[in-house]
């Protein structure tokens, strides 16, 4: 169950004035307020350019008089001095990618309106305006890539249904939708309907020509050029019926009409991307991971495979950790990953003669991204006091090109983040972070919030979280744990809850406020618990298992997994970890115990959800607030409209923080 949540969205909190018991505040910096929800920008999808002078980049805002994130691109020059912006107003522009030869920068932009929908644009390094380079008609590009010769491009496209007239007069009524697939929802994607799939298709540049280079009842995906630009390779299942199964594999075809496709992988089991060719065209880089019962919790294993064909070898087998955003070095003697490690995540390499993990950035930070063309490197990383911005990797730390946020850091108090460990009630040791309130004084207790990260194969970090940060600045001591079922800590952690969840994930979380209560930093009579999607599913699980919180916010969640089978996207996973309800029973009802002991529970509890949420439907919450509401429990239900699993509208999740913290005052006493 990969209920990942909210996590990377700025999040919101209403700013409550406390009382710190006479501490002054730093003089030029001010505590953070829920105004600054607007002011954080997200930084992502670094692109180097062929020459290595310049790092193209995405950049995202929020429109405020509009209600919604924008994204747009700019670039930075390799020595930091010169930052631009290349694409400008309220429709957002994404994914930017160099042409090999320099010329040209392309980039997707997304219209509203009459012509909405997304295509590709390009601009002409030269200068100019950027002009749109496609225009199709019933697609949905899912990604571009640029040929080596410049001339073509790479499309990954999915056939959507004929888009009716936006004049009234010319509308036409609704079809049925028609549904025989066993994965038939997905959380934003809606209802999985018809033939529609996702395809590779060759584009020329100079004639708009488009070409599709793959088909059938299947998804391409993860597709790469080959050095050469006379091959492609991509990721695919051509298994009897894909949805039933994880396994994918590689595949190669020529880069040209009509061309048979090669299966280079045969595991039995998801071989997934990014892909990544070695210069010389010989190798492919690959993830491979786990399907079946341990699917929610597969450690991805950096793995090659001969373009050719022949036997593929996997570099990361006695490593216990997972890799991420596999790239081969310029000289292609080695493959660069991302390393999610306990409470961080670094980059790294990988070499091919002895696979050896070298950390090339390990120290409290987390990278997400990496970039490499022409033995440069750009990375996208951000720690507790910073979020993400641009890095170049030398050979000494990081060096920093983008300053997006640091006005604003600048004007801001923010709290430093310690780092806990403590035993839970079976002996396991469990690690966690913790961030001290404004004015924190030693001797003194504090109200505590538990904050339970979703996923639940995720993990708290060093990354910015500007969730954390707020409360802390509302009068909070802020505990997150990494649970049992967390990444970080290896295999054997994170697949500790197989068919057992709300167990040790509980055990765990209640070990963690014993130990912050023990070490005085919490009130024992003021704690707080709250989480969104496997977050608030374990935020269900605690007050039905303590009663000792003073209230809870189960944002995204469920407790009632019989009434969830069939109307949330994970049908294979419950199948394959569980077996059906009908074949285990006393599985499922075991599972189920926040619902079916809901007399149990005394903890005023808030639930949230969108109502478009195919994730972790919305029913979850309805179902609990029901059981809430027959018991006289003090209970509310908060339903956005139009919001899927992660909220995208600026003013709804300032409304769910405003919601949030003011329910925690409520039953506080503040």
């Amino acid at each position: 169950m990969i209920f990942s949540g909210m996590l990377k969205l700025p999040s919101l909190l209403l700013f409550v004035p406390i009382l710190f018991f006479g501490q002054q505040t730093t003089p030029s910096k001010r505590l953070l307020a829920l105004e600054d929800l607007y002011s954080v920008q997200d930084v992502s999808d670094p692109q180097v350019s062929p020459d290595g002078q310049w790092v193209a980049y995405s950049v995202s805002t929020i429109n405020r008089e509009e209600d919604k994130r924008v994204s747009n691109i700019w670039m930075v020059s390799w020595d930091g001095r010169q930052d631009v912006q290349l694409t400008h107003g309220t429709e957002s522009a994404s994914s930017p990618r160099w042409s090999p030869d320099g010329k040209f920068l392309t980039f997707v932009r997304t219209r509203d309106g009459k012509d909405k929908g997304a295509q590709v644009w390009i601009l002409n390094r030269l200068g100019g305006e950027a002009s749109q380079l496609t225009h199709l008609k019933n697609f949905e590009i899912t990604a571009h890539r640029w040929a080596p010769n410049s001339r073509m491009l790479l499309l990954v496209l999915k056939e959507t249904e004929e888009q009716e007239a936006d004049d009234d007069s010319k509308a036409k009524p609704p079809k049925p939708i028609v549904i025989d697939r066993y994965h038939f929802k997905q959380d934003e994607e809606g209802y999985l309907a018809g033939p529609h799939r996702n395809h590779i298709y060759l584009f020329d540049v100079a004639t708009g020509k488009l070409d599709q280079l793959t088909s059938g009842p299947h998804d391409e995906m993860e597709a790469a050029w080959s050095p050469d630009g006379t091959k492609i390779a991509y990721t695919t299942s051509l298994d009897k019926d894909p949805d039933r199964t994880l396994n994918t594999d590689v595949f190669v075809v020529d880069a040209r009409p009509g061309a048979t496709p090669r299966k280079l992988t045969v595991y039995d089991g998801p071989d997934n991307g990014p892909l990544s060719w070695s210069p010389d065209g010989r190798l492919i880089a690959y993830l491979q991971g786990l399907g079946g019962k341990y699917s929610a919790y597969s450690l991805d294993r950096l793995a090659v495979v001969p373009a050719a064909g022949g036997e593929a070898r996997v570099l990361t087998q006695d490593f216990d950790r997972g890799v991420q955003h596999p790239t081969f070095s310029s000289d292609g003697k080695s493959i660069l990953v991302v390393v999610p490690d306990d409470r961080i995540s670094y980059a790294a390499s990988v070499s091919l003669d002895t696979p050896k993990i070298q950390p090339l950035v390990h120290d409290k930070s987390v990278v997400s991204e990496i970039s490499i063309t022409g033995g440069r490197t750009a990375l996208v990383m951000e720690d507790d006091a910073h979020p993400a911005e641009i890095y170049a990797l030398g050979d000494g730390a990081p060096r920093k090109l983008t300053s997006h946020n640091d006005g604003w850091i600048a004007a801001v108090q923010l709290r430093p983040v310690e780092e806990i460990t403590f035993q839970s009630a079976d002996g396991t040791e469990v690690h966690g972070l913790i961030t001290k309130p404004a004015g924190f004084q030693a001797g003194r207790r504090y109200p505590m919030l538990l904050r339970i990260h979703g996923g639940p194969n995720d993990q708290e970090a060093h990354d910015f979280e500007f969730e954390h940060q707020l409360y802390a600045a509302n009068g909070y001591v802020v505990l997150n744990v990494n649970y049992r079922g967390s990444s970080g800590r290896g295999y054997a952690y994170g697949a500790a809850i197989t068919a057992d969840w709300g167990n040790k994930e509980v055990a765990d979380l209640l070990a963690g406020v014993d130990f912050v209560v023990k070490a005085g930093l919490a009130d024992p009579q003021k704690l707080v618990v709250g989480g969104w999607s496997y977050g608030g599913i374990l935020t269900d699980y605690i007050i039905a298992s303590d009663n000792r919180f003073k209230a809870a916010i189960s944002g995204a969640g469920s407790a009632n997994f019989f009434g969830i089978y069939g109307i949330d996207e994970y049908t294979y996973q419950y199948d394959n970890e569980l077996g059906p309800p009908w074949q285990n029973p006393q599985a499922w009802m075991k599972l189920s115990y926040p619902f079916f002991k809901a007399d149990h529970i005394h903890t005023p509890t808030l639930f949230l959800g969108g109502d478009k949420d195919f994730n972790v439907p919305i029913a979850g919450g309805e179902q609990m607030y029901q059981a809430l509401k027959t018991l006289n429990v003090p209970t509310e239900l908060v339903i956005y409209p139009g919001e899927y699993h992660e909220f995208t509208r600026p003013s709804f999740i300032y409304d769910r923080w405003k919601r949030d913290l003011a329910w925690y005052a409520k039953y506080l006493g503040r």
